[in-house]
């Protein structure tokens, strides 16, 4: 295994890294930078978040370009203001007493008058979110005329959340003789037009198997009827009390629900979702990565770039819609070398999507049962003893209080006063799981989707509600999160009174309970998605059938970057900020 040293890097670099903590490169890094350092090569870098990206390309960064020349010499970009904001801490440790550089990060949700005073005092190096840049450059503040680095940091990332054209944008702006880096966990096509494009003869470098994952990461999961999945996570949670994690919810109606009931029911956990301020984003990212925060609950776009260490467990309440963003999920987790779990919930009807996703990335997923409440208490019990064992008493601080609390003991016996202490964490547990029930899913079929144990309907499901037709479905670019957002944005119902979604090709069918059928119906009246009218029938037949008729021709795709409700926006960027994972009718979803 090479050193640091022996990747060219200079002597003063390396002492630099070396008072990081830094011993000895990962593969990409042993691979990218001798490759990087020659500063005349296109690099493709495939390698899964956590594997020490940052340094493949930032140490040849901070190496080649000359401190001394003011312009702009080398343009990062990433998909979210959290991982732009962590490039730039490493690229600035990197440098620190190396080389004097000034770097500037750019992105949306922040002061833009407050970049652009800093960009105009000389940003040699620019880290930047793809919307803020974009407004930037229409501005006329920041000049790409002398960049002679590119670096696309989480590409498929970016592709993801709709950046195509901004990236497009970006690289006609650069000048021809410039070198493109570009670093990505997957290889989809869109990426790989990219490079087709932009690049010259790059080098590959690929670590392991396409989307083959991280060898660190244990993929598990649960099978459990839907209704019992925010207390399959509360077990979890319960069961594992060392456990701090990312837990994935499709939607940020779902995200922001799920922590909700988590923080009342008394866990140490926050919502990111693309609804918060960048106040609030910047509090909740402080907390989590400060460890004052134990389970941060994301959407897949909010949590993009987020690079934190320790993070032993990513649960999924919903598994996505692509590959890309399992992969993206469970990479939060088994970072650096270190081990994690990649946690699915999912119900029968998920079971098929496990096993392809077992098939992309070739790995086994490992099913495991749902503790049992007895299981909890006693792990709970056990952890408890563990923490009296450990805990390291201060004697010369004590001793003086000992004497009145001998005292006050002195009639209870050794044994007595062990299980009082452990009595004073364990009632609490032993109470709320007495006589719970066993929550792993038997051969019972599904009843409708109900996430949370408290809602308030039985649980015969909506055999008594309505079945409703909706012209539009996966060939407008929709998926079920979407069209919930959209059915409760426009009707402005209580989302548990929604119930199954079945997401088809052209349309869609939607159970609803019948108090609020009259509600949803007249609401969706004049409402269109690209100048075609939202048609919303009620149907009592099978799941491919339609009461009335036939589904008429289809116009112009609906895209998740189109726009919704009649004479609505198209929506788009607003003030430079970034673009988040769903907008209301009223902009963008």
């Amino acid at each position: 295994m090479k050193s640091f040293q022996d990747l060219g890097l200079s002597k003063e670099l390396v002492e630099a890294i070396h008072q990081l903590g830094f011993e000895t490169p990962t593969p990409i890094q042993e691979q990218g930078i001798p490759v990087l350092l020659k500063g005349t090569t296109d690099l493709v870098g495939l390698a899964q978040t956590g594997t020490g990206k940052t340094a493949a390309f930032g140490l040849p960064l901070v190496q080649l370009l000359d401190d001394n020349d003011r312009s702009t010499q080398a343009l990062v970009v990433a998909p979210t203001r959290e991982l732009s904001v962590q490039i730039t801490s490493d690229l600035e440790r990197f440098a620190k007493g190396v080389k004097n550089f000034n770097i500037v990060t750019i992105y949306g949700g922040a002061s833009i008058s407050e970049q652009i005073r800093k960009v105009r005092k000389g940003a040699q190096i620019i880290v930047a979110t793809p919307g803020r840049l974009i407004d930037m450059l229409d501005r006329k503040v920041v000049n790409l005329s002398t960049i002679k680095y590119v670096v696309l940091d989480e590409a498929d990332e970016m592709l993801n959340m709709g950046f195509k054209e901004d990236i497009d944008s970006i690289l006609s702006t650069t000048p021809d003789t410039k070198n493109v880096w570009l670093f990505s966990a997957t290889m989809p096509r869109e990426v790989r037009e990219i490079a087709k494009n932009y690049m010259s003869n790059p080098v590959e470098l690929t670590m392991g198997e396409r989307n083959q994952g991280n060898e660190n990461i244990d993929h598990q999961y649960i099978v459990i009827d839907e209704r019992d999945k925010y207390l399959a996570l509360k077990r979890i949670v319960d069961y594992t009390p060392d456990i701090f994690g990312v837990i994935f919810c499709r939607t940020k109606i779902d995200t922001q629900k799920v922590a909700e009931h988590l923080m009342k029911d008394g866990y140490n956990a926050d919502s990111l979702h693309g609804d918060l301020t960048q106040q609030q984003r910047d509090r909740v990212m402080s907390s989590f990565k400060n460890k004052t925060l134990q389970l941060l609950v994301a959407t897949d776009v909010a949590a993009r770039g987020i690079d934190v260490s320790g993070i032993t467990h990513v649960i999924h309440m919903n598994m996505p819609d692509e590959m890309e963003f399992y992969t993206h999920r469970s990479g939060r987790t088994a970072r650096a070398g270190k081990k994690g779990i990649s946690l699915a919930i999912v119900s029968k009807r998920e079971v098929s999507r496990i096993n392809q996703i077992e098939r992309s990335l070739k790995r086994k997923f490992t099913k495991i049962l749902i503790p049992t409440g007895d299981e909890v208490c006693q792990q709970k019990l056990l952890d408890l003893v563990h923490k009296i064992k450990k805990v390291e008493v201060n004697d010369e601080e004590i001793d003086s209080f000992l004497p009145d609390v001998y005292h006050e003991l002195k009639e209870l016996s050794k044994e007595d006063i062990i299980k009082r202490f452990a009595s004073i964490e364990f009632n609490r547990f032993l109470e709320y799981y007495r006589d719970a029930k066993d929550l792993n899913r038997n051969d019972r079929s599904d009843r409708a989707p109900r996430l949370y144990a408290d809602d308030d309907r039985s649980e015969g499901g909506y055999g008594n509600g309505d079945r409703v037709f909706i012209n539009v479905g996966k060939m407008d670019g929709l998926d079920k999160g979407t069209l919930l957002g959209l059915i409760l944005d426009f009707s402005e119902v209580k989302k548990d009174k929604i119930g199954k979604i079945d997401l088809k090709g052209a349309y869609s069918f939607f159970e609803v309970e019948k108090d609020v059928t009259a509600d949803i119906m007249k609401a969706f009246e004049g409402v269109e998605l690209r100048g075609r009218k939202v048609r919303l029938e009620l149907t009592n037949g099978d799941p491919g059938e339609r009461r009335e008729g036939t589904e008429p021709k289809r116009e112009r795709p609906w895209s998740p970057s189109g726009g919704a409700r009649s004479g609505g926006r198209s929506g788009g960027r607003s003030g430079g900020g970034e673009r988040r994972e769903s907008r209301t009718p009223r902009g963008r979803y």
